[in-house]
């Protein structure tokens, strides 16, 4: 079983078991993971992998050069094939995988093109003595495609949001921002703060919601 401080790092790399607030070395623990002879790291292994290698610092030869023992390495390689016959499976496309593949050896290749097979037949996949379930390699990934989403999602989201604090922030002072916001939420204004809403914020809004004005913007902006 793999100890409490590689479970910890591989929170970072799309396994949410324990919390961190710490950076792991990626491809020291990748190769702890291979390490570890857990079979049920073994198992999340392709979504790890897929996650690492978005990251700076990541680089396969590293993690190999890290395994001290010949079978620890074999494992190691059946397991970047294996993440190769997923990332075929669901149609991914990953440069160190394409780089990858154009050196392997004609069993190799021969080897990813049944595992794609097994998996889109929900046949298990075996090699040396292990065997893993399709179904639950390809759940885990359908999870690390839904966190991708999210994530993009949330950039999305945090990008509009920004966004739209900077072209208020070029139209309105920050008081007359804070009352435009006010009333946009519905939140109750003093009679101070209506009136001065209806006298210096109401004109502008109005300005802005003039859609040939939108319109005219656009153009200057595109120009």
């Amino acid at each position: 079983m793999a100890d409490k401080k590689l479970l910890s790092d591989l929170t970072k790399l799309g396994i949410p078991l324990f919390e961190t607030s710490e950076e792991p070395d990626i491809n020291s623990t990748l190769a702890k993971v291979i390490e570890s002879n857990d079979t049920r790291l073994w198992e999340s292994f392709p979504v790890l992998l897929a996650n690492a290698s978005e990251k700076y610092g990541f680089s396969l030869d590293q993690i190999d050069n890290e395994l001290d023992k010949k079978e620890q390495k074999e494992v190691f390689h059946y397991l970047v094939l294996l993440t190769g016959a997923l990332f075929s499976c669901f149609h991914l496309s990953f440069l160190w995988w394409d780089r990858f593949k154009k050196d392997l050896s004609k069993e190799d290749k021969v080897r990813v093109r049944e595992w794609r097979n097994s998996l889109s037949h929900n046949q298990n996949v075996k090699f040396m003595d292990l065997e893993f379930d399709p179904t639950r390699l390809k759940n885990m990934f359908d999870l690390y495609f839904e966190k991708k989403v999210e994530k993009g999602k949330r950039q999305k989201e945090k990008y509009e949001e920004l966004s739209l604090e900077y072209a208020l922030s070029q139209l309105f002072p920050p008081k007359q921002k804070e009352l435009f916001k006010k009333k946009l939420e519905g939140l109750p204004l003093t009679k101070t703060e209506q009136e001065y809403f209806s006298r210096r914020v109401k004109k502008k809004v109005v300005a802005l919601a003039n859609s040939e004005l939108h319109s005219l913007s656009k153009k200057l902006v595109e120009i």
